[in-house]
């Protein structure tokens, strides 16, 4: 990935006198001409990369940007490194490690050696998901279609989109992109992906947004829920909406009012609470919750084990 380069370049700079090119695409696996755009688009944010040509020549950082570097104190290095860490919990490479390592060793003097933030990206499905993510990051680098079977709550479909972005959101990973069969910009969600594979179809960027994620863009809520939760469930709110989200009632329950996006969704949620949970509002959602328990009542309610 590109911007994994760029920083492993900046960061082997900082740390040497001089490096050729040569040098630097042996290290990275990639050619002398890829290095040679890596270090004009370094050159072009501003990093003040000197060349020399010629016996003895190579790449190297002036003095100046060099001394900066010291500008960095021992939290700001804490932070960088809780980022990468936080990459390399998902990543199914040891490049995140292999460049904490490198920052580490180049500044030693401002790291104080104990980790105070620790964030783990990786979830139950890490050993499906980073070789995913390594997909879409190969397809983002070289701009190639991405193909890709989906399973979505309205059915399966099998995919192509122009990938622009991973994004990690709502405790969950996606990519962004063109899909070309809706001729818009859309989300997908890496766990309802399936078969992902890197094409070789090569599209030209788009003047592609940068997603806005907030919730209420990217889920428009219009469906208002008024429902009472058991006082035993109040540890389950608060995680979900905070401390100030619920009214204490007379009879001790709780009273939630939140809006929703998606019904589906919502009666599902309400289901995980049981017999801790009477929806008030909307009406449909109560509809719902009744005709599954009543389907649960036939399904299971007159059964015995059929063992003796």
């Amino acid at each position: 990935m590109k911007i994994d380069r760029l920083i492993g370049i900046l960061s082997i700079l900082l740390q040497k006198e001089m490096i050729t090119a040569p040098e630097l695409a042996e290290h990275f696996e990639v050619s002398r001409r890829t290095i040679g755009r890596d270090i004009e688009a370094l050159c072009k944010a501003g990093i003040p990369i000197h060349t020399m040509q010629g016996s003895g020549g190579g790449i190297s950082i002036m003095n100046g940007y060099r001394m900066d570097r010291t500008l960095l104190t021992s939290r700001d290095m804490q932070m960088i490194l809780a980022g990468l860490r936080s990459l390399d919990s998902v990543s199914g490479s040891k490049y995140y490690g292999q460049l904490m390592e490198k920052i580490q060793a180049g500044s030693s003097e401002l790291i104080s050696g104990r980790d105070s933030i620790l964030i783990d990206l990786s979830s139950w499905y890490k050993t499906s998901l980073a070789p995913k993510i390594a997909t879409i990051q190969d397809a983002i680098e070289n701009r190639h279609i991405l193909e890709f079977d989906y399973y979505a709550p309205s059915g399966e479909s099998k995919r192509s989109i122009e990938p622009y972005y991973v994004v990690f959101k709502w405790t969950s990973w996606y990519v962004y992109g063109w899909c070309l069969k809706r001729k818009d910009y859309r989300l997908f969600k890496l766990n309802r992906m399936d078969k992902v594979r890197e094409t070789e179809l090569v599209f030209t960027c788009r003047n592609a947004p940068v997603p806005d994620l907030t919730s209420e863009v990217a889920f428009p809520r219009n469906i208002v829920l008024k429902a009472l939760f058991e006082p035993d469930m109040k540890w389950r709110l608060v995680e979900e909406f905070g401390p100030d989200c619920y009214e204490v009632q007379k009879d001790g329950r709780l009273l939630l009012v939140r809006d929703y996006s998606d019904m589906e969704n919502l009666t599902m949620w309400m289901l995980t609470f049981g017999d801790k949970v009477e929806v008030l509002e909307p009406v449909e959602v109560r509809e719902k919750l009744m005709n599954m328990a009543e389907s649960m009542i036939r399904k299971y309610g007159g059964k015995k084990s059929g063992r003796n």
